[in-house]
């Protein structure tokens, strides 16, 4: 039986996309999914989220790309406008499984200096919902690495075998799954619905 359903944030519960703050600094969509890729990459964010600062991140890719040393610091001092608006379809259900009495976590990627002011953010206030939410920024791990999941089950005497992993990135998925949880590849709230209800988590 599952009493426990961990929650993924980006791209499960909070809209999160760079582009809806580099779409407004560049006027070439191709210019910008260039510097995306090349210079402000996903592999350099992540870093952020397994705890390097913002600081360091910053001057260190400065030096690298100098011409470039404005919009990189635009990722870090527009960060907010990188959030879109809660995913309220997925919201709804963890606003059910509340009511359900059902217990709630979160595990997310994300970097220890932006996650506090995220948790401000009165459009996402839901994430004072949760009993208690892992940032990786804060623990110096990012998933899939399976100790920052073992961290989790520890510091809040967490049964994998009686535990829902919810993620959008199949690579989560699989670790959570990995190490006996039970994980759900987010595409889109429906879909999560549906398999809430097949395993009696919420109404059919």
């Amino acid at each position: 039986m599952i009493d426990t359903v961990v929650f993924d944030l980006g791209g499960v519960l909070i809209d999160w996309n760079p582009r809806y703050l580099y779409r407004r600094l560049f006027d070439d969509e191709t210019a910008m999914e260039r510097f995306l890729a090349e210079v402000c990459t996903s592999a350099w964010n992540e870093r952020q989220d397994a705890g390097r600062s913002w600081h360091e991140a910053v001057d260190g890719l400065s030096a690298q790309f100098p011409q470039h040393a404005g919009l990189i610091a635009a990722y870090r001092d527009g960060w907010e406008e990188m959030l879109g608006d809660a995913i309220q379809g997925s919201v709804d259900l963890l606003a059910e499984l509340k009511e359900r009495g059902v217990r709630l976590y979160a595990l997310t990627n994300w970097s220890h200096e932006t996650f506090p002011r995220a948790k401000k953010i009165e459009r996402f206030g839901f994430l004072h919902w949760f009993e208690g939410i892992v940032v990786s920024g804060e623990e110096q791990l990012i998933k899939p690495d399976p100790r920052i999941y073992q961290r989790l089950f520890e510091r809040y005497s967490i049964d994998p075998a009686r535990a829902l992993y919810i993620d959008d990135a199949r690579r989560n998925v699989d670790a959570a799954s990995a190490l006996g949880m039970h994980a759900w590849w987010f595409r889109d709230s429906d879909g999560l619905r549906g398999w809430l209800a097949s395993h009696g988590l919420l109404p059919a």
